[in-house]
């Protein structure tokens, strides 16, 4: 018989196992569950929902809400989170992902929650949204239980074996030189700067990346900056999550200053940076696949390689298996 609480120390081995066993193509370390979702500032045990049957691990589904706000004081109430749920292959159509989804949502209305989001969570999201190539019957789990697409990132790489700034790029430096732009490595007086222009014209979650990341090892030789005058107009950088040096982003210009090719050249400068401290490869997990920075990636030679569901449910009073 399958019986359901929620997370209590201990569980973590099981967890992780689990994890690894269901969801193949994003497997976990113990250390690396610890960091993104043990340690996170936001983590709730009551929100870490199990299924056990005599002991063994039937299926996990993870819920939670903003306790400590991402930018001043904005705790975005009424907003949850799902960043992932797996169920052991042997359980499945048996209801028990459908009695984990509903304890979840209980967890929710609890504390108010109306909007429920598949993954989008930030700071520390595993994937931005549902893998529907990879997990197909995981995205028809959530649409039957009630969730609608949003929009559709997409993760990106590129090879970098053969990166290199060419004359063309050399030559638009030199142009925007002349016309007063400044781009180069990041130092010291840049941080201030740089973590309020991340977090206002972008997303919080930008500013924190640079603000978290400097203290836990991310070399400012990583951070690229663009000034024109003595205003921070872009900037772009990689190894900012994880720790991930290969990991790209994020990155940004002013939108008042595009259509300039700034982004273009912070974009190169950054790779080629990364080539030169010895990356083969650069890759990041969210973008959309048609705008503007989409097709920059592509014309750099980034090529799709996975597609996300962001998905939305608005709460209700009624179970969804009913």
């Amino acid at each position: 018989m399958v019986t359901y609480r929620t997370y209590l120390p201990g569980d973590e081995k099981k967890i992780t196992a689990l994890w690894n066993d269901t969801l193949l193509y994003d497997p976990v370390t113990p250390d690396r569950f610890r960091r993104l979702v043990l340690l996170d500032a936001n983590f709730d045990p009551e929100g870490l929902q199990l299924a056990f049957d005599n002991g063994r691990l039937a299926g996990v589904l993870y819920g939670l809400r903003r306790r400590l706000p991402m930018s001043g004081t904005d705790l975005e109430e009424g907003s949850g989170w799902i960043p992932f749920f797996f169920v052991d292959p042997e359980y499945e159509r048996q209801g028990t992902g459908e009695e984990l989804m509903d304890k979840a949502f209980e967890f929710f209305k609890k504390h108010q929650v109306v909007h429920v989001f598949f993954s989008s969570y930030a700071p520390n999201y595993i994937v931005p949204g549902i893998d529907e190539t990879h997990y197909a019957k995981g995205y028809a789990f959530l649409k039957k239980t009630g969730f609608q697409t949003l929009y559709s990132p997409v993760a990106m790489d590129a090879s970098l074996v053969e990166f290199t700034l060419s004359d063309e790029i050399r030559l638009l430096i030199r142009e925007r030189n002349k016309e007063g732009y400044v781009f180069r490595k990041a130092q010291d007086r840049d941080l201030a700067q740089l973590i309020t222009f991340a977090d206002t014209v972008f997303n919080p979650d930008w500013g924190r990346a640079i603000r978290e990341g400097v203290p836990q090892g991310l070399p400012l030789d990583r951070i690229w900056v663009a000034y024109y005058q003595d205003q921070l107009i872009g900037f772009c950088l990689h190894g900012g999550y994880e720790g991930i040096p290969e990991r790209f982003g994020p990155f940004g210009v002013d939108p008042a200053e595009q259509g300039k090719k700034l982004g273009k050249i912070l974009l190169h400068l950054c790779l080629y940076g990364m080539r030169a401290e010895g990356c083969h490869s650069a890759w990041f997990l969210w973008t959309g696949e048609k705008s503007p920075a989409g097709y920059l990636y592509r014309k750099t030679g980034f090529k799709v390689t996975r597609k996300f569901h962001v998905m939305k449910k608005i709460l209700d009073d009624k179970p969804f298996h009913e």
